[in-house]
């Protein structure tokens, strides 16, 4: 057989390893901005006004409001300041919400973003951008917001809690997984995708076993990388849709959504995915039921596994069914309301996937 497929590789620079944060000046110039406005959420101001110090005069400033979803209010706020200041580009410090918002400022004003994680959410390496409003997550792509230089330095995970380790590795692991169903995979993708899930989840429990562990952090960053290259190059299908109408719409914690959501996703997609199912198998140690053993590994290690424990109530499920089907979208197996509320309910209540038993 022929093979027959379109790869649009991601330009990006990245830089990983311990100590790596001293790089950023270099970084910065290199890319030839002059004042970089920093970026972090409330928690991660100290990070991000050591990332400034770091920075001497090339430092604008530090804004600390990062938020989950990127509440169109809060970008539109940053978006002020960083014309304000003057600022020709942005460093993003911390996770999604970091990241997300930066990227918010890229699209109104084209600034570059350099992206410093903090956490293993992967949005650092992709085009994808989000932005909530009245209750709705709106997403999209826009090659002006993939941050053009992306450091992975592991002693800047050393302060994520173990719990927030496990749920930003597994959100990672779902843009592999989605992305080896995705209809515009590729075998490149598809090797990035099998090596990051592999990467992920033979890290994840070192990280938790031993949060000082340099190299676990590391190779968790490893998978976090290929695992976001992976949605960066693909098209999202059923688990996104379904986490962004969870997050937007009730305000559920991102990570811990992602967390709980993909075992299922995966379960009721894995009868129409059969190389999906094959390259997981592989990257999970040969087991026969990645769906389930995801489900497992992510319990084992302390991770929440109901959308009830994250705060949504039952009588949420339906307009979260209708929210998740009225515009179709590309999955392997088709999107059907019964489908979807099964899926949900189960997740909701916390029991294994559904035809993983």
């Amino acid at each position: 057989m022929t093979r027959t497929f379109t790869y649009q590789a991601l330009p990006m620079r990245v830089q990983l390893g311990v100590g790596a944060l001293t790089r950023l000046p270099a970084e910065v110039e290199h890319l030839g901005l002059q004042r970089v406005l920093v970026i972090c959420a409330p928690d991660q101001q100290h990070t991000g006004e050591r990332v400034a110090a770091a920075l001497g005069d090339r430092a604008a400033g530090v804004l600390a409001e990062a938020t989950m979803h990127v509440p169109i209010e809060i970008a539109a706020r940053a978006r002020d300041r960083a014309e304000e200041l003057g600022a020709d580009g942005c460093v993003t410090v911390g996770g999604g919400s970091a990241v997300g918002l930066g990227k918010a400022i890229a699209l109104e004003f084209g600034l570059p973003v350099i992206a410093v994680p903090t956490t293993y959410a992967g949005s650092e390496m992709t085009p994808v951008w989000g932005l909530t409003e009245g209750g709705r997550k709106r997403t999209g792509r826009d090659p002006r917001v993939l941050p053009r230089s992306v450091i992975y330095d592991p002693e800047l995970t050393v302060s994520l809690p173990a719990a927030m380790s496990v749920t930003s590795g597994i959100n990672a692991i779902a843009h592999a997984v989605e992305a080896l169903y995705a209809p515009d995979a590729s075998p490149i993708i598809s090797l990035m995708a099998e090596e990051g899930v592999r990467a992920l989840t033979d890290a994840l429990p070192r990280v938790v076993a031993d949060g000082a562990d340099l190299d676990a952090r590391a190779d968790a960053q490893y998978g976090a990388w290929l695992c976001g290259a992976c949605l960066g190059g693909t098209t999202m299908s059923l688990h996104h849709k379904l986490c962004h109408t969870l997050g937007g719409t009730l305000d559920l914690p991102h990570a811990q959504t992602h967390t709980v959501v993909l075992p299922h996703a995966l379960a009721h997609n894995q009868p129409a995915a059969p190389d999906a199912v094959a390259a997981l198998s592989r990257a999970l140690g040969g087991v026969p039921d990645p769906a389930r053993a995801l489900w497992d590994r992510a319990a084992d290690l302390g991770a929440p596994t109901s959308l009830r424990q994250l705060g949504m109530a039952e009588a949420d499920i339906p307009r979260i069914v209708e929210l998740a089907t009225e515009q179709p979208y590309a999955n392997p197996r088709p999107v059907t309301p019964a489908g979807i509320e099964a899926l949900v309910r189960a997740a909701w209540a916390g029991e294994p996937p559904h035809g993983s038993h």
